[in-house]
């Protein structure tokens, strides 16, 4: 038998908020370093404060994540600025309630609960074809966003016909 596999390499699209975090430390930094030059030495403090922060923060609005489809189970690692790989979910086709669509009605249900937790591992263009998948984790029901590409979401749909809709 032959196994189904897919592997999916997907960009997180940059946010206002990611543009506003990455450039705005970078300004605060340099202000605060030409302040200490110019002004008072004692300013030298928050901007080595400031270049910490850069070093831990401004990787993290650069993001991928790569999605491997292995016989109905799925590992989706974050690639942070192409240079570090961290796991940051396995998930089972077999233990999930559904996956449908984004926008699908058979959603409607677990939509209208604010209790679910909510994964987003897509790139967030509203463009593309996202799925929720509605799965369990330790703190209970979860919802997790995915944009898998057609190979994977029919490779998921041969997996477990009866949970997956590609509507």
């Amino acid at each position: 038998m032959s196994d189904l596999y897919s592997e999916l390499l997907v960009k997180k699209k940059q946010t206002t908020r990611d543009q506003i975090t990455k450039y705005g430390l970078i300004v605060l930094t340099v202000l605060m370093f030409a302040g200490g030059l110019l002004l008072n030495i004692l300013l030298f403090i928050p901007a080595i404060a400031l270049c910490i922060a850069d070093y831990f923060l401004i990787p993290k609005t650069d993001l991928e994540y790569e999605y491997l489809f292995i016989n109905g189970d799925i590992d989706i690692d974050m690639v942070i600025s192409r240079s570090k790989r961290k796991k940051v979910k396995s998930l089972k086709i077999s233990e999930a309630d559904l996956v449908a669509p984004i926008n699908s009605h058979r959603l409607d249900y677990y939509n209208s609960n604010t209790k679910l937790k909510t994964y987003d591992y897509s790139s967030g263009d509203p463009e593309h074809k996202r799925y929720v998948m509605i799965t369990r984790d330790d703190s209970g029901t979860c919802r997790v966003i995915l944009e898998p590409d057609e190979d994977m979401a029919v490779a998921m749909r041969n997996c477990a016909p009866s949970k997956v809709f590609l509507d």
